[in-house]
C-alpha cells in the first residue's frame, strides 16, 4: 500500500489549504456570529455564495467525484486527505460543494441515475444551485436494520405513491433543498434485499411536509438541519425511481463506501482542530504557577491524542486505498472499522480539549461544542457502532468457518 500523495493530490491539498487560510478562516467566525444573531437562521448569507463562486473559479469544486467529467478526478485515497482539511471548518464542505448528503446523492445519480434524472437533478446539484436530502431513517422502527422500514413506495400505473414518515433527514432545513431521495418498501414478497426502492421527489410535491426540525444537544445546525418529514399519498412519475424498483439496497451499498471515507476523514480534521486548540491552550494558559501542559496528565493526554489521530488516519487511508483497488464490497470490514474508530477517537479528543479549556470549553466562544456534537452524532449516522462491530465480527469469524458448530 502506497499512501504517498500523488502530484495531483498534493496540488489540490496545497490549493485547498491556501483557500481555507486566506478565504474561509478569516470570515468563518464572523459568519457564524451573524447567522446565530438572526431570528431566522434558515437562510444563506451572501458570504457563502461569494465563497462558493471563488472556490468554483479556483477549480476547487466537486472534488469528491472521481470521474473527471463531473468532478476533480481524484481517487478515493487522494480525496481523503482533502476531506480531512475541510473537516476543520463548519462551512468549508458547502463552499467546495462537497457536503453531505449532497455528495452521496450526487454519487447515486452519477452512478445509477437515468439521463433524465441526471439532467433534472444532478446538473443543478453539481453546479451548487440546489441542495438535497436523503430520507431513510424512520421514527417508528429501529432503522439500524433497514429491512424494518414501514414507509412504502408503491407503483400504480405510471406513478409511484409515497407514504410514511422519515426523520433525521439531513439538509431539509436549507432554503435551497429542492429534491430528496426516499427509500421505502415496494414489494414485500420479493427477496429480502430486493424489496426496497429509492425514489426521487421534489420537496414542493403535494403531500410532502416537514413536520419539525430536530435539535442535537440543542443545536439545529442551521441552515442545514435534520428534519422529520411526512409523506402522504405523494405521487411522482414512476420514472423517478432510481435504477428501477427493488434496487434500493444495491444502491445503498454503492452509496455508503466512499461517503463513509469522507465522514471519517472530516472527523480526523475535526480531531486535528481540537488538538491544535488544546495545545495552544495548554501552552498559553497558567494555573497554580504552571502552564496547563505541565499539570496532571496533560502531556500524556496530548501524546495519546496525537497517536490516536495517526492510527485512525492510517486505517482510513487503508480503507480508501482498498475501495480504489477492489471496490467497497471488498473493503467492507475496513469501512466498518473506521466508522467505529474515527468518531470515537474524535469525540475523545474533542472532549479532552473541552476539559483543557475549562468553562470556555462548554461555551460557544470556541468551536469545541459544535465539533463534539458532530462527532457524537456520527457514531449513529451511517449506522451505529454496534452494527458495524457486528459486521466486523461476522467477517472475521468467516475465516474460521471450519471450526463453527451448528446451533
Amino acid at each position: 500500500m502506497d499512501f504517498q500523495h500523488s502530484p495531483k493530490a498534493q496540488d489540490f491539498l496545497k490549493r485547498v489549504k491556501d483557500f481555507m487560510k486566506n478565504e474561509i478562516e478569516p470570515v468563518e467566525e464572523a459568519y457564524l456570529r451573524e447567522l446565530h444573531s438572526l431570528d431566522n437562521k434558515w437562510v444563506v448569507l451572501p458570504i457563502i455564495e461569494e465563497l462558493k463562486a471563488k472556490a468554483k473559479a479556483a477549480g476547487l469544486w466537486n472534488m469528491f467525484l472521481p470521474d473527471e467529467h463531473y468532478g476533480a478526478g481524484l481517487s478515493t485515497l487522494e480525496y481523503a486527505a482533502v476531506a480531512e482539511l475541510t473537516g476543520r471548518s463548519f462551512i468549508a464542505p458547502e463552499v467546495f460543494n462537497c457536503n453531505a448528503p449532497d455528495t452521496g446523492n450526487m454519487e447515486v445519480l452519477e452512478k445509477y441515475g437515468s439521463p433524465e434524472q441526471q439532467e433534472q437533478w444532478l446538473k443543478p446539484l453539481l453546479a451548487g444551485e440546489i441542495r438535497s436530502a436523503f430520507c431513510m431513517t424512520e421514527p417508528g422502527v429501529a432503522s439500524s436494520d433497514a429491512t424494518n422500514m414501514e414507509a412504502t413506495a408503491i407503483v400504480e400505473g405510471d406513478e409511484v405513491v409515497l407514504n410514511g414518515r422519515k426523520w433525521w433527514s439531513t439538509g431539509v432545513g436549507h432554503p435551497n433543498c429542492k429534491v430528496g431521495i426516499f427509500m421505502a418498501l415496494t414489494n414485500p414478497d420479493a427477496p429480502r434485499h430486493q424489496q426496497h426502492s429509492m425514489v426521487l421527489f421534489p420537496f414542493d410535491a403535494p403531500g410532502v411536509k416537514i413536520e419539525r426540525m430536530l435539535p442535537v444537544f440543542g443545536y439545529y445546525d442551521e441552515p442545514y438541519g435534520h428534519g422529520e418529514v411526512s409523506f402522504t399519498n405523494v405521487r411522482v412519475p414512476v420514472s423517478n425511481i432510481i435504477a428501477g424498483p427493488g434496487r434500493g439496497f444495491e444502491i445503498a451499498q454503492g452509496r455508503l463506501g466512499p461517503g463513509r471515507i469522507h465522514h471519517c476523514m472530516r472527523l480526523i480534521g475535526m480531531a486535528e482542530k481540537a488538538l491544535e486548540l488544546m495545545c495552544i491552550r495548554a501552552a498559553s494558559r497558567t494555573a497554580f504557577h504552571k502552564p496547563l501542559m505541565n499539570l496532571g496528565g496533560n502531556r500524556d493526554i496530548i501524546a495519546n491524542a496525537r497517536m490516536n489521530i495517526e492510527q485512525a488516519r492510517l486505517l482510513v487511508f487503508k480503507a480508501a486505498w482498498m475501495i480504489d483497488k477492489v471496490g467497497a464490497m471488498g473493503a467492507m470490514s475496513e469501512i466498518s472499522q473506521i466508522k467505529v474508530i474515527a468518531p470515537n477517537m474524535a469525540q475523545q479528543i474533542i472532549d479532552a480539549a473541552m476539559q483543557m479549556h475549562g468553562g470556555g470549553g462548554l461555551s460557544d466562544d470556541f468551536p469545541l461544542t459544535g465539533l463534539f456534537t458532530a462527532a457524537r452524532a456520527l457514531r449513529l449516522a451511517d449506522g451505529p457502532d454496534e452494527v458495524h462491530r457486528g459486521l466486523i465480527a461476522k467477517l472475521e469469524m468467516m475465516k474460521y468457518k471450519k471450526y463453527m458448530k451448528e446451533a
